[in-house]
């Protein structure tokens, strides 16, 4: 059954039912206010506002007209003070109750609607059939409780709205118009009007109107925001930029990819909502609390006022206040909102630092995790492998074979394959043009240049090869064991040289490393690559346990006897080729999925490559966790301790005459209760879970 967004009370999914639909997704609301706080929260701020303004005035002149016999006949005054308070700012409680019956269910405004309602129509029977004045009367319990109780849930409109502030920033950053190409000028529409293959000029300052790659010009990128990037990335021809990145220096004109729903900004969004609805079991055991919590009560008030009644020996006035304050004092609220509230905010600040949570008990399988498996390539290392050294046969230039080896990789989008051609480049050396390249995947490639056949082969043992150069053979030995990738470059079938690569390890994983040894966390690497690359990052790094040359199934089994064991069991990938093991693990972690957030392999999405990340985000899930907590045990503890107060507990230590105050004391903490649960939630936003930066990499420098 779903509940209520705002208060999180139960509501039947009745086609006749308040509900709202948004973004393809139908929530369902108890009462009409949480349905209008939900869909335009600045208006119902604004109508709280409003109705405060005559119930507090209105509240405070009641009861100085029922305390204070200065003005002859006062009470009758004070009657139609408190019938304005009662029906025109209590109005709202009135409709919250018509609107919970109608859906068979009971929540807050049932309580406040039935205790209010009891002391004003009690206290204006007695003025109208009493036969002298002045007369007991309670009016000023019924209005102040009103002003009381809308003044909470003010304080707790205006604190949540920065609850959700992380959603409302990501939905309002996308600018309204777009300067795009038609035909061979430049038009200004709205960015809604944008479609896929637009190509769109964006002036420096301005905000992109939707993802794309860049066709023309550069810049710098400031997507803090979206990334948790603080410093600006440089874009350039083909570059990728996100909606809502503000642009720097330069004008650049982007063709459209990613529109409206598509875009990066609307994925995250979804995220975040989906989060804030989620069903993880702390919420399922609120929920169930929070859906009888209303009824129990009232059956509580009214058996706390018949027993003072008949066992008590009270009169009939005290009876009925025990009954108000019972039905005032309780709060079912705060179970509703205390797993809802400290989610939106963990999920928010957790998504403005790079870290989006999917499905629907990630935080909570996170925040449980003890162990954390990780590939190697492109999550401890960059994933970008680097030509490192080069050995050349004698009387070989090195420029040589280098030059052939580029023109060859050229045609081939082979990470080694692209580090030959960067390093050519970076020597400013002049490429031959190759022809007939062929390439062979598991061995190499090979090409004609000029009239020579060039072949890098790719094969680990080339000590077995025929026609080896013996110091080759010592050379692509050494590197071998050194954990580096070795290739042999050919012409026309002899050996001419050896090239060895190198994925430099990422800059910021030894410090991510060390963080998650701080929180208990045991890491394991698990990995294709060759046991010597493997034991090489793991004696860099200090990893203990580590596992070579594994097939998917075998990556997944290794995760399953860890959960075996009793471990909870977090696996970290890149999201594409470790989909498997990261579907298998207790939670998965796809880590640099950059604009690919509706990636369906892990319930954790890391925007950056950064490995910094997985310790960020498994804090934050312990965090909101911790808070989530907090707050159940807050709203179980209020409720545990006030209501028996509220139904005479502490009446043999100050006599009947505490219920003078009590129904008013009820009020304000039932008041406070809500935004305190809110108010702890928020926290979370200043915790003590430091953001993250990537800090730079120094890039290895080939040795001949």
């Amino acid at each position: 059954m779903p509940t209520d967004p705002i208060c999180g009370m139960f509501v039947d999914p009745d086609p006749s039912s308040l509900q709202l639909v948004r973004e393809n997704r139908t929530y369902y609301f108890c009462s009409q206010s949480c349905q209008l706080e939900f869909a335009e929260p600045e208006h119902e701020e604004r109508r709280l506002r409003n109705l405060l303004v005559v119930a507090w005035p209105a509240s405070v002149a009641v009861a100085l007209l029922t305390y204070l016999p200065a003005i002859p006949e006062g009470i009758f005054l004070a009657a139609a003070l408190a019938t304005l308070v009662q029906f025109y700012p209590g109005w709202v409680f009135y409709r919250g109750t018509y609107d919970a019956l109608r859906q068979r269910t009971a929540n807050m405004d049932v309580l406040i609607a039935v205790g209010t309602s009891a002391a004003y129509f009690y206290s204006g029977a007695t003025l109208l059939l009493s036969s002298h004045h002045p007369v007991a009367t309670y009016f000023d319990a019924s209005a102040l409780i009103i002003a009381l109780i809308l003044t909470g849930n003010y304080l707790e409109h205006r604190t949540r709205s920065r609850t959700g502030s992380a959603l409302r920033r990501f939905e309002e950053i996308i600018p309204e118009q777009a300067d795009v190409r038609r035909g061979s000028g430049w038009v200004s529409v709205p960015a809604t009007e944008v479609t896929k293959g637009d190509l769109v000029r964006v002036s420096p300052g301005a905000r992109f109107p939707a993802d794309g790659v860049v066709r023309s010009g550069r810049t710098s990128v400031d997507e803090s925001l979206l990334t948790g990037e603080s410093l600006p990335v440089s874009k350039a021809l083909g570059d990728v930029v996100i909606a809502g990145a503000i642009n720097g220096e330069g004008a650049v004109e982007v063709e459209a990819t990613g529109v409206g729903s598509d875009t990066f900004v609307a994925q995250v969004a979804r995220l975040l909502t989906d989060a804030e609805m989620s069903r993880v079991p702390l919420k399922r055991l609120a929920d169930r609390i929070a859906s009888v919590f209303a009824p129990v009560v009232l059956g509580l008030a009214l058996v706390a006022g018949v027993a003072w009644f008949l066992l008590g020996s009270v009169g009939f006035a005290i009876a009925l206040l025990v009954f108000v304050t019972v039905a005032i004092t309780a709060c079912p609220c705060a179970f509703g909102i205390a797993t809802p509230a400290a989610i939106v905010v963990g999920t928010g600040r957790a998504a403005e630092e790079g870290v989006l949570f999917r499905g629907e008990d990630s935080i909570e399988r996170a925040a449980r995790v003890d162990v954390v498996v990780t590939d190697k390539t492109g999550t401890l290392t960059l994933g970008a492998p680097e030509l490192v050294e080069i050995r050349t046969r004698k009387g070989v230039p090195v420029e040589h074979v280098l030059s052939r080896a580029a023109a060859v990789e050229g045609a081939s989008s082979h990470p080694l394959g692209r580090a030959v051609v960067a390093e050519a480049s970076r020597r400013k050396l002049d490429v031959p043009r190759a022809e007939s390249v062929v390439a062979e995947p598991g061995r190499g490639i090979r090409g004609k240049v000029g009239t020579t056949w060039v072949e890098i082969d790719r094969a680990e043992d080339i000590a077995r090869q025929a026609e080896v150069d013996p110091e080759l053979t010592a050379v692509a030995a050494r590197l071998g064991e050194a954990g580096c990738s070795v290739s042999m470059v050919r012409e026309d079938g002899s050996v001419v040289g050896v090239l060895g690569f190198r994925d430099p390890l990422a800059a910021e994983v030894p410090e991510a490393l060390r963080e998650l040894a701080q929180d208990g966390i045991r890491v394991i690497m698990a990995t294709g690559d060759g046991a010597s690359a493997a034991r090489r990052v793991a004696r860099d790094l200090g990893i203990d346990e580590f596992h070579a040359a594994l097939a998917p199934s075998e990556k997944i089994a290794l995760v399953n006897d860890l959960r075996s064991k009793g471990n909870r069991v977090a696996f970290v990938g890149d999201g594409i080729n470790d989909a498997p093991a990261l579907a298998s693990a207790d939670l998965g972690i796809a880590i640099g999925a950059g604009t690919a957030v509706a990636r369906e392999a892990g319930q954790v999405i890391l925007v950056r490559p950064d490995f910094r990340g997985v310790a960020l985000a498994l804090r934050l899930a312990r965090a909101t966790v911790r808070k989530v907590r907090g707050n159940l045990a807050w709203a179980l503890g209020y409720n545990a301790v006030l209501l028996p107060i509220a139904m005479g507990a502490l009446v043999p230590v100050f006599g009947l005459s505490i219920y003078q105050v009590l129904p008013i004391a009820g009020a304000i903490a039932m008041a406070l209760s809500s935004t305190t649960v809110v108010l702890n939630s928020l926290s979370l936003r200043w915790s003590s879970v430091a953001p993250r930066r990537p800090a730079p990499v120094a890039r290895a420098k080939p040795t001949h």
